[in-house]
């Protein structure tokens, strides 16, 4: 026996871990400074930062509790630190920023020793202060537990509001593989959690380890079974225009206020929200796609919204299609007029489907994956080709319509300036113009253009008319401004008008190819006017003056990936045996989805089994009689052998003594061994103290001997019983 000193004199495990632990946990925070560095740094620099931190931990966990180091105030400590840090990060700043060096070794050379230096200080910094904490601090796990968490959500937080291209490093990796990157995230989450598992792990009391992991292997895979019926997660668009969302539009309620859209959030706007793929080539003359998904026609007493009278807006489709639906009707002028067919995949819920300036038809179209997108529908439009003499003498409005239909047209807020402002604008038109509808529109239009404001900062929404608060004040506003206005200037020159609201996307982002990526900043509201045999036209200002840039960089990775996705033809055969419903809650999907996670669970619980069964070499003495001591009390619970309720361990032992001797010597040695016990008697070793060979052998022994008697004393049937059970340890005590 290995005689040791008293157990409060010897180091803890806290304050000097054992080899394997302390790999681990450097390791585990190495691998987080490196995720945390890849966008940031080149990859020298990535490199630099992962051997800089586990350099550190592994140097820190080294030196022994007496070391003269540690024997000082932990903020004397970390302030060295950060001076050695901001000393050699100047050091990194003169590599890059000094000619001669550059001119020496070479620009690159110079740029990435600067790199490698900064980033080895800093994960060096970084994991000497995390560790320093952990050893001197009950509370020290929870910043290594929070910087690795940390790590993994900033790195992959651009990834957020459906931009599924980013992180780049993954994206474009994802890319040329034909991945979907939400795969390689989820694989990165899951190891993440790991990571925060193992940490989680280095702890001293050993009886709360498969709990953590039976947690988080619940959590897991609660994940993939909310994925497989939910999709994966998109983001919440605070879009008042009334685009988005699960219910339909309309009602004419005064609490939804489409002025108040200038509130969304930057990165809001960003997030893409459909996917358009052409089946016919099609440039627009205006220089944008105009995707029109609902309309503000009906005044409701304060403002414009969408109409509840049947009698208008028959040409718009506000029900997605489970069966063809055609509008054709409802769309004159079809001989100046072509059909372009686009299939539509939609990445977030939307009210309605939208469709290309005049849609005809909409029908349902195959979901390649039901994951990524939440609705796939196609739709054939007639797109305008009018010339401005096709435009240029009509009249207004359409001789079918009842005279009920005329007065919701040109209904409009009881404010003379409106009337007034409006004819004053069309007084300098040319005498063969004056009584034009397009031209009288046309002027409005450019008065608009010329005067007003882009803005997203301004209080119009708060007025009793927004409209009116714009055009008659300060000219700031955005596309909802300028649409009410134009509307209501348009309806009081005698023009029937509304506000289209939809999506309006540059051309030029199709970069030539066949598919359009939309996103949140593209939606838009406009206004349109109705001209005799040509239907709804869209005549929207475009203000020259701007106080905000509203463009956004071209996504052509992510436009790509996504087209392919909705490309994928093989789900055509799925969807025609799909036809009844959505595939997602299918029984079949339904009953798939529990089977993995029955199969998950029972995965989880042999590995929690097996574990419980193992006593590493290097486990601690206090560590050791209790864990062979478990894993015969879980070897008899296989069994159905456990402890009564009230029942102590002596009593146990004593009622299976008969067939079951040497379960009787392990609780013995077992009791001897607890620290309540004091000094162990010969053959057991000291709480506290350190197992030799053959005190470990001896624990062996007796387990291997207590299997041999659960063998020969149980029935068959029993003994298949304890060599599937999945979690004989839930009935261990």
């Amino acid at each position: 026996m290995i005689e040791t000193s008293p157990k409060n004199s010897g180091p803890t495990p806290a304050t000097q871990p054992r080899a394997p632990q302390s790999v681990i946990r450097a390791s585990i925070l190495a691998i987080a400074c490196w995720v945390l560095s890849t966008p940031l740094t080149t990859v020298a620099g990535s490199a630099a930062a992962f051997s800089g931190c586990l350099l550190a931990c592994l140097w820190l966990d080294r030196l022994g509790a007496q070391a003269r180091l540690l024997r000082l105030r932990s903020p004397l400590i970390v302030l060295s630190v950060v001076i050695v840090f901001a000393l050699g990060a100047a050091v990194a700043d003169w590599f890059t920023g000094t000619p001669l060096i550059a001119r020496t070794v070479g620009a690159m050379v110079s740029y990435q020793l600067g790199q490698i230096l900064f980033w080895l200080l800093l994960a060096g910094a970084i994991g000497l202060t995390l560790r320093l904490l952990a050893r001197r601090h009950s509370w020290g796990s929870i910043p290594e537990l929070l910087f690795v968490a940390s790590a993994f959500v900033i790195t992959l937080a651009a990834h957020q509001r459906g931009m599924i291209d980013r992180p780049y490093f993954i994206g474009d990796f994802a890319l040329i593989r034909g991945i979907d990157p939400s795969s390689i995230l989820m694989a990165i989450g899951v190891m993440a959690v790991l990571a925060l598992a193992v940490l989680l792990m280095m702890e001293n009391n050993h009886k709360r380890l498969p709990y953590h992991f039976s947690v988080l292997a619940v959590l897991c895979f609660s994940l993939l079974a909310y994925v497989q019926f939910f999709g994966m997660p998109t983001p919440s668009l605070t879009d008042d225009l009334g685009l988005t969302g699960q219910a339909a539009a309309g009602g004419g309620s005064q609490s939804d206020n489409p002025f108040r859209d200038g509130e969304n959030d930057a990165s809001d706007r960003e997030a893409p929200v459909a996917i358009v793929l052409f089946r016919d080539d099609y440039e627009p003359d205006s220089g944008a796609y105009y995707f029109r998904e609902s309309a503000y026609s009906q005044f409701n007493g304060t403002l414009l919204w969408t109409a509840e009278d049947d009698s208008l807006d028959q040409d718009l489709v506000s029900e997605f299609p489970s069966t063809p639906i055609e509008v054709t009707d409802q769309i004159p002028a079809q001989d100046k007029r072509r059909s372009v067919t686009t299939t539509i995949g939609l990445l977030t819920p939307h009210r309605s489907p939208f469709g290309l300036d005049a849609p005809i038809r909409f029908e349902r179209a195959p979901n390649p994956n039901s994951l990524r997108f939440r609705q796939t529908y196609t739709v054939e439009s007639l797109v305008p080709e009018f010339d401005f003499s096709d435009l240029i003498g009509r009249q207004a409005g359409s001789p079918d319509w009842t005279v009920a239909q005329w007065t919701e047209y040109l209904e409009m807020p009881d404010d003379p300036r409106y009337g007034e402002f409006g004819r004053e604008l069309i007084a300098n038109l040319r005498p063969e113009f004056a009584d034009d509808p397009y031209a009288k529109a046309l002027a409005v239009k450019d008065w608009l253009d010329t005067n007003g404001i882009y803005s997203l900062a301004n209080e119009h929404a708060y007025a009793t008319d927004p409209a009116a608060s714009f055009l008659f004040g300060d000219m700031t506003g955005y596309c909802i401004h300028f649409a009410y206005a134009a509307t209501y200037l348009y309806r009081s020159l005698g023009l029937p008008a509304r506000v289209g609201v939809g999506y309006s996307v540059p051309s030029a982002n199709r970069a030539g190819g066949s598919a359009l990526l939309i996103q949140a900043v593209h939606g838009h509201a406009w206004p349109e006017i109705y001209l005799e045999g040509l239907g709804w036209v869209i005549v929207d200002p475009t203000p020259s003056q701007t106080l905000v840039d509203m463009s956004t960089d071209p996504q052509d990775s992510l436009q790509q990936m996504l087209a392919d996705m909705l490309r994928d033809d093989a789900a055509f055969e799925a969807f025609l045996q799909d036809q009844g419903g959505d595939s997602r809650w299918s029984l079949e999907n339904i009953a798939r989805t529990l089977m993995f996670m029955v199969i998950a669970l029972l995965l989880a619980a042999y590995i929690i089994r097996a574990y419980r069964a193992q006593v590493p070499a290097w486990a601690s003495t206090q560590q050791q009689y209790r864990l062979h001591y478990r894993a015969a009390l879980d070897a008899l619970a296989s069994f159905g052998i456990v402890r009564r309720h009230g029942e102590s361990r002596e009593a146990f032992a004593r009622r299976s003594m008969t067939t079951l001797p040497a379960f009787s010597r392990l609780t013995e040695q077992h009791l001897q061994a607890a620290p309540d016990y004091g000094l162990a008697p010969a053959g057991v070793w000291q709480a506290g103290g350190s197992p030799d060979a053959a005190d470990r052998q001896a624990w062996q022994q007796l387990r291997r001997q207590l299997q041999h008697e659960l063998v020969m004393s149980q029935p068959r049937w029993r003994r298949v019983v304890a060599m599937v059970h999945p979690a004989p340890w839930l009935a261990s005590r």
